[in-house]
């Protein structure tokens, strides 16, 4: 929790949104959702931002509330930090989403449309039950193509998505890069055998290829990658993924051409030990100072940035370069 906490903390635009507090001009104060999550989130950030001590902050007022969100986090059993995450940005926007009346579930066909059409088309209809701060800075889109080997013709279906699981490439010894990391999450695989899909044109069910592509990319990308092995969840893969701190470049991976995809690290939560016993540490940019620094429980301590790339590193958060946000 403290290792993510750290992580959301030197995230500027969200750190800003709580210093300012215009979380409480968009704080959903219907009966029915309750706010004390997103509260108790800012006023711990508040507190972390405004303090003159020296002294470490306890977030135990904020652990009440995810309890609350979130039961999975009642007690101190060891939890997943990428899951973790997963739950406290979905429980931060249910307080703060702008739709406070959804509107019914109509089906619509954007199948007749060309893709970058029915991207945004797909797009605008997540944002009108879905719309928040939380959402305008984590939140991209997944583009997924099924080409059918038979009669060639190709079905997409675009998602959002909150972060990129990426699978660890497997290079012999040594080290793998975070672009073979992602050049793997995005490869073709063929559907097959008890996979194949239904082609929609030959109405029946056919080989296909499917691929993964990004049609949009958020400001904030969070990148986890899978060192737990989902099958056996007793090991755990310790390889150096070499991830670029600065510059990482994504537009090989993108649906569209004119895409802005250049992205510069800003915090990693890392993993040390085993699935058995661990301990989660951050590390962060400190957007003020741009200087980084290590979070080890109640310790903050300098580091270089040349240290900050480790074995352990498990979740990673880049922001969109802002040259490329113009």
């Amino acid at each position: 929790m403290n290792s993510i906490l750290q992580c959301l903390s030197n995230t500027q635009s969200l750190r800003d949104y709580c210093l300012h507090n215009s979380h409480r001009r968009d704080l959903n104060n219907n009966s029915r959702t309750n706010t004390a999550l997103m509260e108790e989130f800012a006023k711990l950030i508040q507190t972390m931002w405004t303090s003159t001590s020296s002294e470490a902050v306890s977030p135990s007022e904020f652990k009440t509330q995810i309890q609350r969100y979130a039961p999975r986090f009642v007690g101190y059993n060891q939890q997943d930090a990428q899951e973790f995450l997963r739950f406290l940005l979905d429980g931060l926007h249910n307080e703060v989403n702008r739709v406070t009346v959804r509107p019914r579930g109509t089906v619509e066909d954007f199948d007749h449309l060309p893709d970058e059409e029915k991207g945004k088309k797909m797009w605008s209809k997540y944002l009108e039950r879905e719309d928040s701060k939380i959402v305008d800075l984590f939140v991209g889109q997944l583009k997924s193509s099924l080409t059918c080997s038979h009669c060639g013709f190709c079905s997409t279906v675009f998602d959002p998505f909150w972060d990129l699981s990426l699978p660890i490439a497997k290079k012999g010894y040594g080290e793998v890069s975070l672009m073979d990391c992602m050049r793997l999450f995005t490869k073709e695989d063929v559907l097959d055998g008890d996979e194949k899909p239904t082609c929609y044109r030959c109405k029946a069910r056919r080989r296909c290829t499917k691929k993964f592509t990004l049609q949009k990319f958020p400001k904030i990308l969070v990148l986890h990658l899978k060192r737990f092995s989902e099958a056996r969840r007793t090991s755990k893969l310790s390889t150096f993924v070499n991830f670029p701190m600065k510059d990482l470049d994504l537009r090989e991976f993108a649906s569209e051409n004119s895409t802005n995809a250049v992205y510069n690290l800003y915090a990693v939560s890392n993993h040390s030990g085993t699935t058995m016993g661990g301990h989660y540490t951050a590390y962060c940019r400190n957007p003020s100072s741009g200087e980084w620094y290590t979070f080890n429980d109640s310790r903050v301590t300098p580091m270089s940035s040349s240290q900050v790339r480790s074995s352990d590193a498990y979740v990673l958060f880049y922001e969109l370069a802002t040259s490329s946000r113009m």
